[in-house]
């Protein structure tokens, strides 16, 4: 695997959910065509975002910039921009599981968000704080196929993310880029049913699609998808959050109050 030097590591996110971050790749092999925002984001051609290079020195930087933090990290998110258990490259997740020791040995809860598989020695990381999560916005496999054709297969993100839970570990699932109809006709109930073991559930939409722009109903479809999400969690006592813009224009905050703001439904 290809190799970059970093300057810094960690840094404060502008992603409403998040705190700090750290993204310790440049590039991911999953391919997603929603499109890519980290890609584009990056300005870097697809062939070159696919053959993705580790940084070689986030050890070192991690250790020197953790002391700095000290009372000022709520928690570190792995990752925004990359896949910190990439689907193919194990020397990744090895260097996610020495940052997660290393940031929680400084008494720092750690996030994570895959559309890789958790590897089973991830249930070592004792620290009860710790949050991991999934991307799941489809439970059809060939939606999977074309759309992240590198990412790890849906029903092996859900057996990992299970494995978590049932260890007493707090999981999560991202339900976003969420798709409208008319790029995969689905039940959303069905998708949430199926991670309804889980602590919290963020869902947004799909930008930057032509696909998404051109379906008519479009805010109408986002409001009331937003509304449903609130709603079932609220019955399941899970936390949620619905990403700001999911509901946009004079919707803003219809169909169960869903406009853009997080919602405790664990009461």
């Amino acid at each position: 695997m290809k190799s970059i030097e970093r300057k810094n590591l960690i840094y404060k996110t502008g992603v409403e959910y998040g705190d700090y971050c750290i993204n310790h790749v440049q590039g991911c092999v999953h391919n997603c065509q929603y499109p890519c925002y980290a890609r584009c984001i990056r300005r870097m051609g697809q062939d070159q975002w696919r053959n993705p290079a580790i940084v070689s020195n986030a050890m070192e930087l991690a250790k020197r910039e953790l002391p700095r933090l000290a009372g000022k990290v709520k928690n570190i998110h792995m990752c925004f921009t990359t896949d910190p258990f990439m689907v193919g490259y194990p020397e990744v997740a090895d260097l996610t599981l020495r940052l997660i020791s290393l940031i929680n040995d400084k008494g720092i809860p750690v996030t994570t968000l895959t559309k890789g598989v958790y590897p089973a020695r991830a249930l070592r990381h004792a620290f009860p704080e710790n949050s991991y999560g999934i991307t799941i916005v489809s439970l059809h496999e060939e939606f999977r196929k074309r759309m992240e054709p590198g990412a790890a297969p849906i029903a092996d993100r859900l057996e990992a993310l299970k494995r978590l839970h049932h260890m007493g570990k707090r999981t999560w699932v991202s339900i976003e880029p969420y798709p409208t109809p008319n790029i995969i006709d689905q039940d959303l109930r069905t998708v949430l049913e199926k991670v309804s073991f889980v602590d919290r559930i963020i869902f947004g939409r799909l930008n930057y699609s032509a696909l998404t722009r051109a379906y008519p109903l479009e805010a109408r479809f986002y409001a009331d998808a937003a509304g449903r999400v609130v709603r079932f969690c609220k019955s399941r006592r899970i936390q949620c959050h619905i990403k700001s813009g999911t509901v946009r224009g004079n919707l803003q905050g219809g169909s169960g109050g869903a406009g853009g703001r997080r919602v405790r439904a664990a009461l």
